[in-house]
């Protein structure tokens, strides 16, 4: 009997045209097991032209491991979907060539083409992610860098192992509603939790100051360092982390080195748990702002998509690295419980995300220097808060 393969596969460009990349992943029909990832950053192109290639290359990878495979790919472009099923003439001329080569990879009896929304094809929309994101580095997309590989569950066909699922890596992807504490699947494994630590006071803290990823990066303050050796100590005492992960400013790395000194563990330092960078605003407090930039403060107030004065980061920019960075975590460190040690901006927007609260909520959560939060991501996708600005191992 034939194997059979389900090919995903996905394509963007960032400026359509612009820089350009794709991914594929060939999963086991039955299991739902990745077997083969492809991704390539393919230079200055368009989405379609990237989907094409997504496809070829995915087509590609499933003859390499059984050239007689039965083929299902599943694609959220509709364009390429139903030109490739016959239904669509391919009238643009860079298409012609590439839907042809991709129809020589298999006897077209072999594969059939599904259209499936994009929240379904996560594993190969973060793959051309990662590939892209590789040649705005100047460097080519390397599987031993792939953080996608636990992913394919995420958008896999029915039938395939509910256990193998991860939470969704899109983008801003919102978790679904469920009454997780109430009736949650019993079948769904250990959760990943990722214990969130707000770094130590430095000398700005107390006074309130913007401090961001922009600014002198300070250090702890003697107040902070007490704080981080409080907050390692309640860890050791839980006894429940696993890795422990921090931002690379340094208050973040010297409040994560006090904890992993205590646990006996490594620290890994993630480039996406940075701060906001707030611009012009940095090392000013609230009412300086206020007094020099008061048009630029109400449009930040008022909108997530305004940046802070002189080139700051907006808070929707900052969720967008935050989430990207939550999957990658969520598959380096899945099933595990994880300290993050980062900063107000991060946290909230953890914190929102998970609980699929608007922008503005931001401004309704009070987060303490050194304060611990804990959210516990499910296997089908569903996240749930359970801990938010605890402040007890500093009493």
């Amino acid at each position: 009997m034939a194997n059979r393969f389900v090919v995903e596969a996905d394509g963007g460009s960032r400026g359509n045209p612009g820089p350009a990349g794709y991914g594929a992943v060939v999963l086991d029909a039955a299991t739902g097991e990745a077997l083969a990832e492809a991704a390539e950053y393919i230079g200055t192109a368009t989405n379609n032209v990237a989907e094409y290639k997504g496809l070829i290359a995915g087509l590609k990878a499933a003859k390499a491991l059984d050239p007689d495979a039965e083929i299902a790919v599943r694609m959220d472009s509709k364009l390429v979907v139903e030109q490739m099923s016959g239904r669509w003439k391919i009238k643009h001329p860079d298409m012609k060539p590439l839907a042809a080569e991709a129809q020589r990879v298999f006897p077209a009896g072999r594969v059939a083409y599904e259209w499936i929304p994009r929240e379904k094809n996560k594993h190969a929309d973060r793959l051309a992610n990662e590939a892209m994101d590789a040649g705005k580095a100047g460097r080519q997309w390397e599987p031993g860098r792939s953080s996608a590989g636990l992913a394919a569950a995420a958008s896999a066909p029915s039938g395939v192992a509910a256990a193998l699922q991860v939470p969704a890596a899109e983008p801003l992807a919102e978790p679904k509603a469920s009454p997780v504490g109430w009736a949650a699947p019993a079948d769904l494994g250990a959760p990943t939790t990722f214990v969130l630590l707000r770094h130590g006071e430095t000398a700005l803290t107390p006074q309130k100051r913007f401090s961001g990823s922009g600014g002198s990066d300070p250090g702890l303050s003697p107040a902070g360092r007490r704080q981080a050796e409080a907050a390692a100590a309640a860890l050791a005492a839980r006894g429940t982390i696993q890795a422990v992960v921090t931002s690379p400013l340094l208050r973040c790395r010297e409040t994560a080195g006090a904890v992993a000194a205590r646990l006996g563990l490594d620290v890994r330092v993630e480039e996406g748990l940075r701060e906001a960078d707030f611009g012009a605003w940095e090392g000013l407090t609230f009412a300086e702002v206020r007094e020099r930039h008061p048009e630029d403060l109400d449009a930040w107030l008022a909108s997530s998509k305004a940046a802070p004065t002189g080139g700051g980061e907006s808070f929707a920019a900052v969720a967008r690295r935050v989430s990207l960075t939550r999957d990658r975590l969520l598959a380096r460190y899945a099933g595990r419980t994880v300290l993050l040690v980062t900063h107000v901006t991060p946290v909230k927007t953890l914190v929102r995300l998970a609980l699929g609260a608007p922008p503005e909520s931001l401004f309704r959560m009070e987060l303490s220097a050194a304060s611990l939060s804990a959210v516990a991501y499910y296997a089908d996708g569903n996240a749930s808060l359970r801990l938010l600005n605890d402040t007890s191992h500093l009493r």
